[in-house]
Protein backbone atom coordinates (compact mmCIF):
# COMPACT_ATOMS: atom_id res chain seq x y z
CA UNK A 1 0.00 0.00 0.00
CA UNK A 2 1.48 3.68 -1.03
CA UNK A 3 0.83 4.69 3.01
CA UNK A 4 4.19 2.91 3.70
CA UNK A 5 7.34 5.16 2.66
CA UNK A 6 8.71 2.09 1.32
CA UNK A 7 6.35 1.05 -0.99
CA UNK A 8 5.89 4.51 -2.39
CA UNK A 9 10.02 4.52 -2.43
CA UNK A 10 9.91 1.61 -4.70
CA UNK A 11 7.05 2.56 -6.90
CA UNK A 12 8.48 6.55 -7.89
CA UNK A 13 11.75 5.08 -8.49
CA UNK A 14 10.62 2.40 -10.77
CA UNK A 15 8.92 5.14 -12.37
CA UNK A 16 11.61 7.34 -12.35
CA UNK A 17 14.15 4.69 -13.81
CA UNK A 18 11.28 4.32 -16.84
CA UNK A 19 10.80 0.72 -15.40
CA UNK A 20 7.55 -0.95 -16.46
CA UNK A 21 5.50 -2.47 -14.04
CA UNK A 22 2.38 -3.62 -11.70
CA UNK A 23 1.78 -2.19 -8.17
CA UNK A 24 -0.87 -4.59 -6.57
CA UNK A 25 -1.97 -2.66 -3.28
CA UNK A 26 -2.46 -5.44 -0.93
CA UNK A 27 -2.06 -4.73 2.80
CA UNK A 28 -0.44 -6.51 5.19
CA UNK A 29 -2.81 -6.39 7.71
CA UNK A 30 -6.90 -6.46 5.71
CA UNK A 31 -5.09 -8.52 2.92
CA UNK A 32 -2.65 -10.81 5.17
CA UNK A 33 -3.24 -14.19 3.44
CA UNK A 34 -3.71 -12.93 -0.41
CA UNK A 35 -0.13 -10.79 0.44
CA UNK A 36 1.08 -14.51 2.16
CA UNK A 37 0.67 -16.24 -1.07
CA UNK A 38 2.51 -13.61 -2.88
CA UNK A 39 5.13 -14.08 -0.36
CA UNK A 40 4.83 -15.74 2.91
CA UNK A 41 6.86 -14.26 4.93
CA UNK A 42 4.42 -10.94 3.77
CA UNK A 43 7.15 -8.06 4.12
CA UNK A 44 6.20 -4.97 2.04
CA UNK A 45 7.51 -4.15 -0.49
CA UNK A 46 7.85 -7.35 -2.59
CA UNK A 47 8.77 -7.46 -6.07
CA UNK A 48 7.98 -10.45 -8.29
CA UNK A 49 10.31 -10.60 -11.15
CA UNK A 50 9.68 -11.63 -14.40
CA UNK A 51 11.31 -15.03 -13.71
CA UNK A 52 9.10 -15.43 -10.61
CA UNK A 53 11.54 -14.50 -7.85
CA UNK A 54 10.43 -12.45 -5.12
CA UNK A 55 12.71 -9.50 -3.86
CA UNK A 56 12.13 -8.17 -0.31
CA UNK A 57 13.03 -4.92 1.14
CA UNK A 58 13.42 -1.63 -0.42
CA UNK A 59 16.88 -0.85 -1.11
CA UNK A 60 17.53 -4.26 -2.42
CA UNK A 61 14.98 -3.96 -4.54
CA UNK A 62 16.04 -0.65 -5.92
CA UNK A 63 19.77 -2.23 -6.18
CA UNK A 64 17.95 -4.93 -8.01
CA UNK A 65 16.16 -1.84 -10.81
CA UNK A 66 19.23 -0.24 -10.81
CA UNK A 67 21.29 -2.96 -12.01
CA UNK A 68 18.84 -3.23 -14.54
CA UNK A 69 18.27 0.30 -15.74
CA UNK A 70 19.06 2.05 -18.89
CA UNK A 71 21.80 3.61 -19.37
CA UNK A 72 21.73 7.29 -17.57
CA UNK A 73 18.95 6.39 -15.57
CA UNK A 74 21.27 6.01 -12.61
CA UNK A 75 19.15 7.30 -9.42
CA UNK A 76 22.58 7.38 -7.92
CA UNK A 77 25.78 9.55 -8.86
CA UNK A 78 28.44 8.15 -10.52
CA UNK A 79 31.46 9.55 -8.50
CA UNK A 80 32.23 8.00 -5.14
CA UNK A 81 31.96 11.41 -3.31
CA UNK A 82 28.66 12.26 -4.68
CA UNK A 83 27.52 8.29 -3.62
CA UNK A 84 28.92 8.25 -0.43
CA UNK A 85 27.42 11.64 0.53
CA UNK A 86 24.07 9.57 -1.65
CA UNK A 87 23.97 6.67 0.73
CA UNK A 88 24.67 8.65 3.89
CA UNK A 89 21.15 10.91 2.90
CA UNK A 90 19.59 7.84 2.10
CA UNK A 91 20.31 6.23 5.35
CA UNK A 92 19.12 9.13 7.26
CA UNK A 93 16.16 9.28 5.85
CA UNK A 94 15.29 5.60 6.13
CA UNK A 95 16.26 5.77 9.62
CA UNK A 96 13.81 8.60 10.04
CA UNK A 97 10.93 6.12 8.21
CA UNK A 98 11.58 3.25 10.75
CA UNK A 99 11.64 5.47 13.67
CA UNK A 100 8.27 6.90 13.10
CA UNK A 101 6.88 3.81 11.67
CA UNK A 102 7.79 2.55 14.88
CA UNK A 103 6.05 5.25 16.52
CA UNK A 104 2.60 4.56 14.77
CA UNK A 105 2.80 0.89 15.39
CA UNK A 106 3.37 1.64 19.42
CA UNK A 107 0.41 3.94 19.53
CA UNK A 108 -2.21 2.33 16.54
CA UNK A 109 -1.26 -1.53 17.62
CA UNK A 110 -0.39 -1.65 21.08
CA UNK A 111 -3.24 -0.74 23.72
CA UNK A 112 -2.09 2.56 25.56
CA UNK A 113 -1.53 0.24 28.92
CA UNK A 114 0.46 -1.72 27.13
CA UNK A 115 2.63 1.63 25.52
CA UNK A 116 6.49 1.90 27.04
CA UNK A 117 6.76 5.59 27.47
CA UNK A 118 10.37 5.28 27.74
CA UNK A 119 10.97 3.51 25.00
CA UNK A 120 8.60 5.88 22.69
CA UNK A 121 10.87 8.79 24.04
CA UNK A 122 13.82 7.26 22.62
CA UNK A 123 12.39 6.90 19.20
CA UNK A 124 11.37 10.12 19.32
CA UNK A 125 14.96 11.69 20.16
CA UNK A 126 15.99 9.08 17.24
CA UNK A 127 13.48 10.34 14.82
CA UNK A 128 14.00 13.72 15.90
CA UNK A 129 17.99 13.25 15.20
CA UNK A 130 17.47 11.73 11.61
CA UNK A 131 15.64 15.09 10.38
CA UNK A 132 18.06 17.29 12.24
CA UNK A 133 20.74 15.86 10.40
CA UNK A 134 19.22 15.17 7.18
CA UNK A 135 18.05 19.06 7.25
CA UNK A 136 21.57 19.78 7.33
CA UNK A 137 22.19 17.72 4.06
CA UNK A 138 19.23 19.36 1.92
CA UNK A 139 20.27 22.23 -0.26
CA UNK A 140 19.57 25.78 0.30
CA UNK A 141 17.91 26.77 -2.66
CA UNK A 142 14.76 25.41 -4.66
CA UNK A 143 16.97 22.65 -6.44
CA UNK A 144 17.64 19.00 -6.04
CA UNK A 145 20.55 17.78 -3.89
CA UNK A 146 22.91 16.63 -6.93
CA UNK A 147 21.74 18.68 -9.99
CA UNK A 148 19.06 19.50 -11.72
CA UNK A 149 17.24 16.14 -11.58
CA UNK A 150 15.40 14.20 -8.63
CA UNK A 151 18.14 11.11 -7.46
CA UNK A 152 17.27 8.39 -4.94
CA UNK A 153 18.50 10.96 -1.79
CA UNK A 154 16.00 13.32 -3.08
CA UNK A 155 12.77 10.47 -3.65
CA UNK A 156 13.94 8.50 -0.21
CA UNK A 157 13.99 12.28 1.84
CA UNK A 158 11.27 13.31 0.25
CA UNK A 159 9.00 10.26 0.73
CA UNK A 160 9.87 10.06 4.33
CA UNK A 161 9.28 13.77 5.23
CA UNK A 162 5.93 13.67 3.95
CA UNK A 163 5.34 9.94 6.28
CA UNK A 164 6.55 11.55 8.91
CA UNK A 165 4.20 14.79 8.39
CA UNK A 166 1.38 13.05 7.43
CA UNK A 167 1.65 10.47 10.36
CA UNK A 168 3.57 12.45 12.85
CA UNK A 169 2.60 15.99 12.53
CA UNK A 170 4.15 17.49 15.82
CA UNK A 171 7.50 15.94 14.86
CA UNK A 172 7.93 17.21 11.41
CA UNK A 173 7.18 21.08 11.57
CA UNK A 174 7.87 23.56 7.88
CA UNK A 175 9.10 25.74 10.75
CA UNK A 176 11.80 23.52 12.22
CA UNK A 177 12.94 21.57 8.95
CA UNK A 178 12.37 24.17 6.11
CA UNK A 179 14.55 23.58 3.66
CA UNK A 180 13.81 19.55 3.77
CA UNK A 181 9.93 20.56 3.74
CA UNK A 182 10.65 22.06 0.54
CA UNK A 183 12.49 19.63 -1.17
CA UNK A 184 9.24 17.38 -0.34
CA UNK A 185 6.96 19.84 -1.31
CA UNK A 186 8.61 20.33 -4.89
CA UNK A 187 9.15 16.38 -4.96
CA UNK A 188 5.38 15.50 -4.44
CA UNK A 189 4.38 17.92 -7.32
CA UNK A 190 6.57 15.74 -9.96
CA UNK A 191 4.55 12.99 -12.29
CA UNK A 192 6.69 10.35 -10.73
CA UNK A 193 5.30 11.65 -6.90
CA UNK A 194 1.91 12.55 -8.57
CA UNK A 195 1.11 9.17 -9.62
CA UNK A 196 1.81 7.26 -6.68
CA UNK A 197 0.46 9.88 -3.59
CA UNK A 198 0.60 8.57 -0.33
CA UNK A 199 -2.66 6.84 0.51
Amino acid sequence: MLDSPYVRRVAISLRMLEMEFVHEPLSVFSAFEAFAAVNPVVKAPSLVTDDGVVLMDSSLILQHAERLAAPGRSLMPSDPEGHTRSLRIIGLALAACEKSVQIVYEHNLRPPERQHQPWLDRVHAQVTAAYRMLEAEMPQTDVWIFGTRPMQADITSAVAARFTREMLPDVLSAEKFPRLCGLSERAEVTDAFRAFPFS
